[in-house]
């Protein structure tokens, strides 16, 4: 289907036109900002350089913003941390600027881990969450999975003899969030599929794990004590750790929130 060319079009049919070349051209952003952008352009006078350059700058800001929500929503966080909401005065344990430049994405470019340590409540996940969610905003593919789901698909698919179908998708992922990492014991062939994954990673593609577990106490989770070694290894090489320390943001919010109920 082509569209009617003329000479000297009324307003109403060059909006008219606009708005169907914008549906066959996938213009969403132009075809519902255009009416506005063209008032504006008129007010300001702006040149016939200036007025396109509005819309295409528009359509473009608002491809990128849904590109970002689609890798977002794909990484499957489960709730909504942003950086910006985290509280780093309640956790003088956690450098603010070390955070903020981990923000940027420098270690996820060059394939670089992060292990953020620490006691329930002190802002691990936050953090994991919220660093995943930057890289996704970067242009990032993520991923997140909680530990023990993680080894649970692993063990089903080498099961159902997709191992390494599952390994390899894994693998793709720029950046691989594991989440509650120690929690729970593994047995050794839940590390041991754990372990793939992250060797098929190594040096290549980041690993962000958090875990309540400082690493001299992996070995309850990984009881074989060369493989965690192993698994410790892959995991710190080159990469970043976070303390975030043992007192719990959410215990002192719940206990000061007591207090002041009590107190009114």
């Amino acid at each position: 289907m082509s569209l009617p060319r003329q000479r000297g079009l009324t307003e109403q049919a060059a909006t008219t036109a606009v708005d169907q070349a914008c549906r066959m051209l996938r213009l969403p952003t132009i075809r519902s900002q255009f009416p506005e952008l063209a008032e504006k352009a008129e007010r300001e006078q702006m040149s016939y350089l200036g007025f396109p350059a509005e819309l295409l700058l528009a359509e473009c800001d608002d491809r990128a913003r849904r590109r970002s929500e689609r890798r977002i929503k794909a990484a499957g966080f489960p709730r909504d941390k942003a950086l910006r909401k985290f509280d780093f005065d309640a956790n003088l344990n956690i450098d603010a600027a070390m955070v903020h430049t981990l923000a940027k994405c420098e270690w996820i470019k060059k394939g670089l881990p992060l292990c953020l340590i620490g006691d329930s409540g002190t802002g691990k996940s936050h953090l994991l969450i919220a660093l995943g969610t930057e890289a996704a905003m970067a242009g990032y593919r993520v991923k997140y999975v909680l530990a023990t789901k993680l080894v649970n698909e692993l063990v089903e698919a080498a099961d159902e003899k997709q191992l390494t179908k599952t390994i390899a998708r894994y693998g793709r992922v720029d950046l691989l969030c594991i989440d509650e990492l120690g929690y729970t014991e593994l047995d050794r062939r839940g590390a041991e599929l754990l372990f793939q994954v992250l060797t098929e990673r190594e040096e290549k593609n980041s690993v962000a794990i958090a875990s309540n577990e400082s690493f001299s106490g992996w070995t309850k989770t990984f009881t074989d004590p060369r493989l965690c070694a192993a698994i410790v290894d892959r995991l710190t090489f080159g990469g970043n750790i976070i303390e975030t320390g043992t007192d719990s943001y959410r215990l002192a919010t719940t206990r000061a929130r007591a207090e002041q109920q009590a107190a009114g």
